[in-house]
């Protein structure tokens, strides 16, 4: 009968696969759990938690984690914790539940001369805090049968952290550093260059974050800050910092079965971007924002009602440019309410807003080939309707559907930049090859939709989805670049054998999205390139198929096997970068 139950199983994966397939992007799942704040290590994906910690939480924390059950989207870390480049394939790699060894080394190698080495150490120095480091490697050779120059890549994150418990709160400290070396190699427009010419870019972060959650919710909640600094192969530099602190008086009666959280949010981000090629862009932005609220409690029903309140200073100056000012005052509405008609049906809808500040750090980490060179503007959610229906059925099958309409002004696109000089004898830059991009800014209006579920429909199996579909009504450009217009993705995790073997698929859909591309054309008459912009270009929309083992042989010692990919597509995410085709990597892992 078991066996029975594995080929069922495994059969189910399989149709999966064939009908729903999948694209390379970063993985997105429901978190069903009661949320609770997360700690530094969760917002950076690293692996900072003890098994048991101590006074935590105390009753009034879980009674605030029970009244807020939501659903959020979240990256889900690899078994490495490690996320990977742009070429590369997703370590979908599924973790054993039952492994409650927090240390762990992994090496793994593939084909594309794909190597992976990574490690988590940590250690209690007293009961009451802990130390540890994470290291992790990533390289690829690249696609040498598809380009004649290189388009090898590697990075890596070396990274310590300390876990602090006291009677009256929970510390955390994080700091790492990160490198990413990789080539601008998407060049659709220009004769290819010669196979020795320098495409390199190189990008190095430093980071220290830390985090302070007060047990008792009495004044002091928690106190977050986060900070940075960047640099690149080109002379770019930008220094991040954030600080964020929520004050709170919690569950106070307010009339009979009713009861009440004050919460008082004050946050103080700052970046400063400087940059040191063609206009040489320098970008200071700075805002402000009080974040009052008051929420009532009835049963597993609230109603959310505050503001936001923000002040913006920001200015750009270029060598083209005369030095540009703003300050500016902004007020957000924000309010929600949830009707739990049972755990099975909880209705919500409400309205919110907030500024975002778009830094060069940030729009690397969605698209690392963007040129040196960038007008930073913050993007404003003016307002954002929003109503959908979650619930819990039996613990068996989760859901959160919700649809939303919002009003943004500045909000930021990719967009492919041209040859930047046209000369034909020119002594080329790396960037310079039409095979970089720039982000624009356009005022409009945003309809989305969004789906997410998991469901148990057996033992050890668990299978989640989720879409997403928006559609944007800009006021100037003529085309929305880079955004498709629905996103699908449909996964499956199954752990067997007595929990020994862990079985991992991930399918994405992504449908076509749109950029501009230029033509490149040398007349014999003139020394210029002549280029002509199509700004309707079809980037092709794609399905991507990703699959994951692992075997534990022994409680120290496993075996994996990753497959990205699977269906060799060699789609593009940007113009002119095609991904790595089918993508096999197996390696040995050690626990203790």
């Amino acid at each position: 009968m078991n066996r029975l139950k594995y080929i069922a199983v495994l059969a189910f994966l399989g149709t999966v696969g064939i009908s729903e397939l999948s694209a390379q992007i970063k993985e997105e799942q429901l978190i069903l759990n009661r949320k609770r704040e997360p700690e530094v290590k969760k917002i950076e994906k690293k692996k900072t938690s003890v098994v048991q910690e101590k006074n935590y939480p105390p009753d009034n924390k879980k009674k605030e984690d029970s009244l807020n059950l939501k659903y959020d989207i979240v990256n889900v870390p690899p078994v490495s914790d490690f996320k990977t480049t742009e070429i590369q394939g997703e370590d979908i790699s599924p973790k054993f539940s039952n492994d409650y060894q927090s240390n762990y080394f992994r090496l793994g190698y593939g084909n594309y001369g794909k190597f992976l080495a990574d490690a988590n150490v940590s250690g209690k120095v007293q009961d009451n805090v802990e130390v540890g480091a994470d290291v992790h490697y990533l390289s690829t050779s690249g696609l040498k049968k598809e380009y004649d120059w290189s388009s090898k890549q590697d990075q890596a994150k070396i990274g310590g952290y300390a876990n602090i418990y006291t009677e009256k709160g929970k510390f955390n400290i994080d700091a790492n550093y990160t490198f990413n070396n990789y080539n601008y190699y998407g060049i659709y427009a220009l004769t290819p260059p010669n196979n020795d010419v320098d495409l390199e870019q190189k990008v190095n972060k430093f980071s220290v974050n830390g985090y302070y959650d007060h047990y008792s919710n009495d004044i002091l909640n928690n106190v977050r800050v986060k900070s940075y600094f960047l640099s690149d192969n080109f002379g770019a530099s930008e220094n991040y910092a954030n600080v964020d602190v929520n004050l709170s008086k919690h569950d106070f009666s307010v009339y009979d079965d009713i009861t009440a959280n004050g919460d008082l949010g004050i946050n103080l981000e700052t970046v400063n971007s400087k940059f040191d090629i063609l206009n040489k862009n320098t970008n200071n932005q700075f805002n402000f924002t009080l974040s009052p609220k008051v929420t009532f409690y009835k049963g597993d029903s609230y109603l959310l009602i505050g503001s936001d309140f923000s002040f913006l200073n920001s200015k750009n100056f270029s060598n083209v440019t005369e030095e540009s000012k703003n300050n500016k005052f902004y007020w957000f509405p924000k309010a929600e309410v949830l009707v739990a008609a049972a755990d099975e049906f909880k209705f919500y809808g409400g309205i919110d807003g907030g500024l975002k500040l778009n830094t060069y750090g940030n729009l690397l980490d969605e698209n690392p080939f963007l040129i040196s060179d960038l007008v930073l503007t913050p993007t404003e959610t003016k307002y954002h309707f929003y109503f959908g229906l979650k619930g819990d059925v039996d613990q068996t099958f989760k859901y959160d559907v919700n649809a939303g309409f919002s009003k943004v002004n500045n909000a930021q696109f990719f967009y492919n930049n041209n040859l930047f000089d046209t000369n034909i004898s020119a002594d080329r830059q790396g960037y310079d090859y039409a095979n970089t991009f720039s982000s624009i800014y356009d005022n409009g209006t945003l309809m989305e939709v969004k789906g997410d579920l998991q469901a148990f429909p057996m033992e050890n199996l668990t299978v989640d989805a989720g879409l997403h579909f928006m559609k944007y009504k800009l006021d100037n450009l003529d085309e929305v670049y880079y955004k498709p217009l629905f996103q699908f993705n449909l996964g499956a995790k199954y752990t067997m054998l007595e929990k020994k073997l862990n079985l991992g698929f991930k399918a994405y859909f992504v449908t076509d999205r749109t950029s501009n591309a230029y033509e490149v054309s040398n007349i014999a008459a003139v020394p210029n390139y002549t280029t002509v912009e199509n700004k309707n270009e079809k980037v092709g929309g794609y399905a991507d198929l990703n699959l994951s083992a692992e075997y534990k042989i022994h409680k120290n010692f496993s075996i994996f096997a990753l497959g990205n990919n699977l269906l060799n597509a060699k789609y593009q995410n940007y113009l002119g970068y095609k991904v790595l085709g089918v993508q096999f990597l197996g390696g040995v892992k050690i626990t203790f």
